[in-house]
């Protein structure tokens, strides 16, 4: 059984673990809570049913939160010739080819969206073992393998998260600081749920999504009324 400290404790006593919050009360009481000595990151977490061993059933995705994430991304593009000069224009934080592709095997990961126009994925994929467990590897379906570099360099930037399923069909994803304003935490929560709840498989029987609910880094999670999103 996990122990926990007394910060911990004391902000789960003010949490009603039966209790089932609206979007709004739960981004309020989330801060609330909060104990830690930094501006400490809010994630939601989704528990869906869903069977990802079936390729159908697998959500994957990106929504650019309307109130950011709090946190300066930094965003590599591969590309090359006048696509490599648009994502510098656009603000990307290093553009590069091969010699992209040469740092990163080198060991260089400082770095948190990796963009690639869809002529550098072949020199992307040598990387691909390295990028891929960390999140990092371009994907159409995130938006990060395209040709309008300034489009995903400007939504990397501006707030935009990625999402998928893990094996037991959970969706975790950061949705703001404990800084933030509650109802600017509420409209970044409200907004990915509107994609996961559009995002419901054909295949999926009965209740889709089971548990939904938001905590700070090192706080106690609050219960969200499915109802409320």
């Amino acid at each position: 059984m996990a122990k926990y400290g007394k910060n911990y404790l004391a902000a789960a006593e003010k949490v009603d673990s039966a209790k089932l919050y609206t979007v709004e009360e739960a981004a309020a009481l989330v801060k609330e809570i909060d104990f830690a000595k930094f501006d400490a990151t809010v994630e939601i977490a989704f528990n869906l049913n869903v069977d990802t061993r079936q390729a159908d059933q697998q959500l994957r995705g990106a929504v650019v939160l309307p109130n950011g994430t709090g946190k300066d991304q930094t965003v590599v593009v591969f590309a090359q010739g006048d696509k490599a000069k648009e994502a510098e224009a656009a603000g990307a934080d290093v553009v590069g080819a091969a010699d992209l592709v040469q740092r990163i095997q080198g060991g260089w990961l400082d770095f948190d969206v990796a963009v690639a126009t869809p002529d550098m994925m072949a020199q992307v994929g040598r990387v691909g073992r390295v990028l891929g467990p960390k999140g990092l590897m371009p994907n159409p379906k995130t938006g990060t393998v395209t040709f309008d570099v300034t489009k995903a360099v400007s939504e990397a930037k501006s707030g935009k998260v990625t999402y998928r399923t893990d094996r037991d069909g959970n969706v975790a994803v950061p949705v703001g600081k404990v800084s933030f304003d509650a109802d600017k935490l509420a409209g970044n929560i409200q907004s990915l749920a509107n994609v996961i709840l559009r995002s419901r498989p054909a295949a999926v029987k009965g209740t889709y999504v089971q548990h939904v609910s938001i905590a700070s880094t090192f706080g106690p999670a609050v219960n969200i009324d499915i109802a409320s999103l």
